[in-house]
C-alpha cells in the first residue's frame, strides 16, 4: 500500500509532545511506557508473586490509554504516514551494517536480518532478543523508568535523576552501537 501522506515535520510532533506534557503536568500526572507495563502485570495478577506489582493499578487506569494510542499510532504511521524516501541512512552506516550481515533498510524502519520472519527461526537471534529484552527490563527497573518516562516526563519536570538517566541511555546506546554490536554480529 502506498503511503497517502508524508510524515509530519519534527516541529509539529514536538509541539504535540510538549502540549501533552503541559496537560499532564497541569493535572499532576506522569507518563512512561514502563509504568503501563507495570499496570498490565498487576492486572494479570503478578502482584501475588512479586511485591513490585502489588499496587492499586486502577489509579493508573487512565495511563493504559497510552498503550492503545501507541498501537493505533504505530498502525497509522506505518500504513498512512510512512514513505520509503524518509528512511535515509548515511552510506557509511549502511556499509558498516552490511559488514555485520545486516541489510540496508530499503524503506523499512527495522532490518529483516534482525526482525524479519527468518530471524525468528535463528536460535542466535532469538537469544539476542531475549537477552536484550531482559537487559532492557532490568535497566528500566534500575533507572526507575524507561526512556520515554525519563526523556519526556522527567526532563519536562526538570528532574536531575532523569537527566542522569537520559545521559546514561545515550552513553549506553553509543557503547552498544560502536563496540558491542560488531562483536555480536
Amino acid at each position: 500500500m502506498e503511503a497517502l501522506y508524508e510524515t509530519w515535520p519534527w516541529y509539529v510532533s514536538g509541539f504535540l509532545i510538549a502540549a501533552v506534557m503541559l496537560c499532564l503536568i497541569w493535572f499532576g500526572k506522569t507518563f512512561g511506557m514502563s509504568s503501563n507495563l507495570r499496570s498490565l502485570c498487576s492486572i494479570a495478577g503478578a502482584g501475588k508473586l512479586v511485591p513490585f506489582f502489588d499496587f492499586d493499578w486502577k489509579s493508573q487506569r487512565w495511563n493504559l490509554v497510552v498503550i492503545a494510542g501507541a498501537m493505533l499510532g504505530g498502525f497509522v504511521a506505518t500504513h498512512y504516514l510512512s514513505s520509503p524516501t524518509n528512511v535515509d541512512l548515511n552510506p557509511r552506516t549502511i556499509e558498516q551494517l552490511a559488514q555485520m550481515g545486516i541489510d540496508a533498510p530499503q524503506g523499512k524502519l527495522l532490518p529483516d536480518a534482525v526482525f524479519g520472519a527468518q530471524a525468528m527461526t535463528s536460535p542466535k537471534m532469538i537469544a539476542i532478543l531475549v537477552v536484550g529484552g531482559i537487559l532492557i527490563g532490568f535497566g528500566t527497573r534500575y533507572a526507575g523508568g524507561c526512556t520515554s518516562g525519563h526523556a519526556i516526563t522527567g526532563l519536562s519536570n526538570l528532574q536531575l535523576p532523569s537527566l542522569k538517566a537520559v545521559i546514561g541511555f545515550f552513553i549506553g546506546g553509543l557503547i552498544m552501537a560502536h563496540f558491542l554490536l560488531p562483536l555480536i554480529f
